[in-house]
């Protein structure tokens, strides 16, 4: 039977995700959102409406004659906005063809609907079977340069979302070059815009920052070959008016690693069209006759609910349809890292007394960081060894299988479990002192006899070269195939610098792809988690093969809260990695009770430890083990709830809600984080819960409506770093 959503007194048929009428106009369909467009009187694609169902989409006819130097083209919310026929914003796509001009003009040859989605060649992709997602595949053709361009528009109703990208081949007898490839144009109408976005640098990632959308061309973007910690590939719009919980938002996010661009243009008649894709002085990709170029593919999602919303909506999404590791709906073991507890002053004996006390803990997993491998070169600082990925056999004389076998003999205290063990890799560097760089000096990026910069004391090799990829996929599939290691942590520790061409940088990215795909598909098993000098590489595109990411290499628990909520703007909490780690904090030398550090690392999917546990006070080590029962307890939440961000930590009481998807039971994390005299907190107002049912919080009971009218009123001391934990459950109608 056909079911009809109702959202704000419009009906959505779900039964017809995608409906086409004449073969000529197209309606996506969602619970709470609708995307159209239609072929104009040129067969160019014109947009129609992006947001809130509507009964009846109204048609915009623009006048014949305009005025002025625009042009009715100009004047068009387009789908594919291409360059050089009147259209005097930015394009999305950009191309100088073989007769060396830059002017296309697309036009509508077909389409075809096919449930479920197709795969994206070589790059990652949001996913879903034929119940959960509908794709509408739109060719164009420019016949004065035979180009096609193959559109999908992949909607996912329970998410309000839209998954966009496209694939332009070359049909013809001459090479073409693509400058410049948006995969999302995002066209609004006159109004009051703001754009919402993420913005930081090392240590100090992914902190919220909203402005007004001014006429002329604004936006921000990434030079770096990598994401960025300075920005990050996503970008909200919304209406001036919106708020966390009310009001337009619109979240567009890059499924991708690499460099990118976005471009927000306010016209003077006060449209707004943005742009999000591939950054163009990193691309000039070359097609040859034959060739074809998909660009990445980018996520459009719309709430009227505010930006809680549309946070929502691609966390769900990215949940379940983009995450495909074994573990992204497993809860992770509590883990310790060795980095800030011995840096680089081990040996097998000393990483085995440290996985002891792990296990004596209650930590179930024991993860060796940096300095384990090299043998002409041995890691013992960060100059050397990078790119020799065999273990020191002065640091391991009887091999590092040995150290792992009995490390993962041990069974952890209150468990019946045995401790897990897993190893710090980085893998797309190379030190210049190195077995690996004196044999293969050629396979590093570098521009002809310009001076190789080198940062951390290392290079980056360039994994658009396919041997590069084979050595690194022989060389790191050997360690992990020689022992029982369940955990990698992935790293990267700069930037790219002299690239041969503008184009090796989105060839590298997708020899990364090939690289992690092809030991991602051999070992499953494994828990991945990505990190960049922290957030430097926390992206959507990494977030296909690993379900985690470490947030930032940043632990101080103040700073974390910034981090923690900025993060969850874009992305899931369950992709967070968050530990607590030593006081003085080993990066701003704050120090922090140890029960207001482990409930910020309990915002995050992935909880652990950075420290020495024996340099911990006896009152501390006491505490660990509740500590960790009490993440046990929390973690489900946090992987598969809804995130609801009652207070942001501007407000100095932040505070966050984690309800299961049936609304059923949530835990609230809440933070003072400075004590204030004579002045009280404000109440935190819940959201996400049945106004009539009847909800249990710290042993007490109320209404749903009481909560999210009336609010909570927690009272704090006149202490700094305060926290609490509470677990909401909803009572029986009857009681």
């Amino acid at each position: 039977m056909t079911q009809l959503h109702q959202n704000g007194g419009a009906k959505v048929d779900q039964a017809k995700p995608i409906k086409v009428l004449n073969s000529r106009a197209f309606s996506l369909n969602a619970f709470g959102m609708n995307y159209a467009f239609h072929v104009g009187a040129d067969d160019g694609l014109v947009h129609d409406h992006f947001g809130t169902p509507a009964a009846v989409q109204p048609t915009e006819v623009p006048p014949d004659h305009i005025s002025g130097w625009s042009t009715r083209l100009g004047d068009e919310k387009r789908e594919l906005p291409d360059a050089g026929r009147g259209d005097f914003h930015l394009p999305a796509v950009h191309i100088r063809t073989g007769a060396g001009h830059t002017v296309t003009e697309f036009k509508y040859t077909g389409y075809e609907v096919v449930r479920g989605k197709p795969e994206l060649d070589g790059l990652p992709a949001t996913f879903g079977v034929d119940r959960d997602v509908s794709t509408l595949i739109v060719t164009l053709e420019d016949e004065e340069s035979s180009l096609e361009a193959t559109l999908r528009y992949s909607v996912f109703p329970a998410h309000n979302a839209v998954a966009k990208s496209y694939t332009i081949t070359n049909k013809g007898t001459e090479a073409v070059e693509i400058k410049r490839a948006a995969s999302f144009t995002l066209n609004l109408e006159a109004g009051e815009w703001d754009m919402v976005y993420l913005t930081g640098d090392w240590a100090r990632e992914t902190n919220q920052t909203r402005r007004r959308v001014e006429t002329g061309t604004q936006g921000f973007q990434s030079l770096c070959g990598y994401s960025s910690h300075f920005f990050n590939p996503f970008v909200a719009l919304v209406s001036s008016d919106t708020t966390e919980t009310t009001g337009p938002a619109y979240g567009l996010s890059l499924i991708y690693s690499g460099s990118f661009a976005v471009e927000v243009e306010r016209h003077t008649t006060d449209r707004v069209r943005a742009n999000i894709g591939l950054h163009p002085l990193h691309l000039d990709w070359k097609l040859a006759p034959g060739e074809s170029f998909t660009t990445p593919e980018c996520v459009g999602v719309f709430s009227d609910r505010g930006l809680g919303g549309m946070s929502r909506s691609l966390h769900r999404l990215y949940r379940n349809h983009l995450s495909r590791s074994e573990w992204t709906h497993r809860q992770r073991p509590a883990l310790l890292n060795s980095w800030e507890g011995m840096y680089f002053d081990f040996d097998a004996e000393k990483l085995y007394g440290k996985a002891k006390d792990c296990a004596d803990m209650g930590v179930k997993l024991y993860v060796m960081d940096d300095g384990w491998f090299g043998v002409k070169h041995p890691r013992l600082s960060d100059n050397a060894g990078l790119g020799d990925w065999v273990p020191n056999p002065a640091r391991f004389p009887n091999g590092l299988k040995d150290l792992v076998d009995r490390a993962t003999a041990l069974r952890v205290s209150g468990s019946s479990e045995k401790l897990k063990f897993g190893i710090w890799v980085e893998p797309e560097m190379v030190n210049p002192q190195s077995e690996l760089y004196e044999a293969h000096p050629d396979w590093v990026l570098h521009a002809g006899r310009h001076r190789r910069t080198e940062q951390r004391n290392q290079l980056v090799l360039n994994l658009s070269r396919r041997d590069v990829q084979d050595y690194l996929i022989d060389s790191i599939g050997s360690v992990l195939a020689s022992a029982e290691i369940t955990y990698v942590k992935w790293d990267n520790n700069r930037a790219i610098h002299e690239l041969p061409s503008p184009a090796t940088a989105h060839a590298y990215m997708l020899g990364l792809y090939r690289v992690i795909d092809s030991l991602t598909r051999r070992f499953p098993h494994i828990l991945w988690e990505g990190c960049a000098s922290g957030g430097g590489r926390f992206d959507p595109g990494l977030l296909y093969y690993w379900p985690q990411t470490w947030t930032s290499d940043n632990t101080d628990a103040l700073d974390r809260l910034h981090i923690q909520f900025g993060t969850s703007l874009a992305y899931p909490p369950s992709s967070m990695g968050a530990h607590i780690s030593a006081v003085p904090n080993h990066q701003v030398h704050r120090e922090t009770p140890l029960s207001f550090r482990a409930h910020v690392a309990m915002m995050g999917g992935s909880f652990g430890l950075e420290l020495d546990l024996q340099a911990l006070a006896d009152d501390e080590r006491a505490q660990i083990r509740d500590i960790i029962a009490l993440s046990e307890q929390v973690a489900p939440y946090v992987l598969k709830g809804d995130l609801y961000r009652l207070a942001m930590p501007e407000s100095n009481y932040p505070a966050a809600l984690y309800m299961m998807p049936d609304g059923s039971r949530g835990v609230l994390l809440a933070y003072c984080m400075q004590a204030r005299v004579h002045k009280y907190a404000p109440p935190l107002f819940f959201a996400g819960l049945s106004a009539q049912s009847g909800y249990e919080v710290d042993c007490r009971t109320y209404t749903g409506s009481e909560l999210m009218q009336s609010g909570l009123k927690l009272h704090w001391d006149s202490r700094d770093y305060q926290s609490r934990v509470l677990f909401v459950k909803r009572l029986p109608d009857n009681c």
